[in-house]
């Protein structure tokens, strides 16, 4: 027999990479529907350090395509795997059909994030209650949901609205992603290259967050921040910016923020709002000056009584020695969604996609 002695060095690393190990949050993702399993499919391919992805879907058939560490389909009695026929209310009911299992994977969990496009009738309709089951288990509950384009049609705008509202009652903190805004930034894209744009953003603000808290950095978040900022924090939109100056001084930091904070996703009234997240991922040339001055540059638009965290990252695949910036801002004014669906923009439209 073979004994391998520790030292007490060693003893000691080993026990506290044990304790670190059992104290390190328990997270999920989840996404129901259609756009919520494209973004469980691209987070599981590219990764999510410290969290479980699960799929969620009325249709058996779009469902085993999906890459996800776990994979359930709701409902079975309701839709028979045949999908939601986008009536939210059959998605809401598949959902409950299935609580118990839903519940068995959702207990013990720190933290559920729950992702989905609004419109259709699996995810609108499962969400909400999926995100009920999760605050009742007691965990901290984030939902990251997409508004349709408007050519997407009057029905599944009006689906989108009455889901929300739902939504954002179930949730500490509902983060939203008005696809149209994808337009404004970049108006000539295919609708197809707009969507995969919109699940691209969704999945990198998801990662964003989960890994301030999961993975090694300059600056490090804990769970005890995240809950400061996101528990009860209402509505919320994110802004994403990056650098196109390789280097110079302060110059990239700056840009980065400033696009960030001009970011049509963030249609939203900075100067009111009560919380704000800020996340800078550079390369090894990172400086803590230039993460300083980036948070600096937030705290300076926002409401001045305003709670900030922040953490900074390293990512050596980001291209070109860029700096990138992810800011949510959370409960704040939101004009577009006061403002940007009202009655006489969804008259005469009857254009409807359908879709899960």
């Amino acid at each position: 027999m073979r004994w391998i002695i520790l030292d007490n060095n060693q003893q000691t690393n080993a026990e506290l990479e044990e304790f670190l190990n059992a104290s390190l949050p328990k997270i999920c993702v989840i996404g129901a529907g259609g756009s919520g399993n494209n973004t469980i499919e691209r987070l599981t391919n590219i990764g999510v350090e410290g969290a479980f992805t699960i799929a969620l879907n009325t249709d058996a058939q779009a469902l085993i395509r999906v890459n996800a560490d776990k994979k359930i389909l709701i409902g079975k009695k309701t839709t028979k795997g045949l999908g939601a026929g986008s009536n939210p209310d059959v998605g809401a009911s598949a959902a409950e059909e299935s609580k118990d299992e839903l519940i068995d994977l959702i207990k013990g969990k720190d933290l559920v994030f729950v992702t989905c496009g609004l419109g259709g009738g699996t995810g609108t309709g499962a969400a909400p209650v999926v995100a009920r089951l999760a605050k009742e288990q007691g965990s901290l509950t984030i939902g990251v949901a997409t508004l349709p384009f408007a050519v997407e049609g009057k029905k599944r705008i009006e689906n989108a609205l009455a889901g929300l509202d739902k939504l954002k009652k179930e949730v500490d903190t509902l983060i939203i992603i008005p696809n149209d805004k994808i337009l404004e930034i970049a108006p000539d894209l295919p609708l197809n290259v707009a969507f995969q744009e919109v699940d691209k953003i969704l999945t990198e603000s998801v990662k964003g967050i989960v890994e301030l808290i999961t993975k090694s950095g300059i600056i490090n978040l804990d769970f005890a921040d995240l809950r400061t900022i996101l528990s009860k924090g209402g509505m919320a939109m994110i802004g994403v910016g990056e650098s196109n100056i390789e280097k110079g001084n302060d110059s990239r930091a700056m840009e980065a923020v400033e696009n960030a904070l001009t970011s049509p996703l963030l249609d939203i009234d900075i100067t009111s709002s009560k919380k704000a997240l800020v996340n800078v991922i550079g390369g090894s040339d990172l400086t803590i000056k230039e993460s300083e001055l980036i948070v600096d540059t937030v705290a300076s638009k926002i409401n001045e009584d305003a709670h900030i965290i922040w953490g900074a990252m390293i990512d050596d695949n980001l291209a070109n020695k860029k700096v990138k910036v992810m800011v949510v801002i959370a409960g704040a004014h939101i004009p577009y969604l006061e403002e940007g669906y009202n009655s006489d923009d969804l008259k005469g439209m009857d254009l409807d996609i359908d879709s899960v």
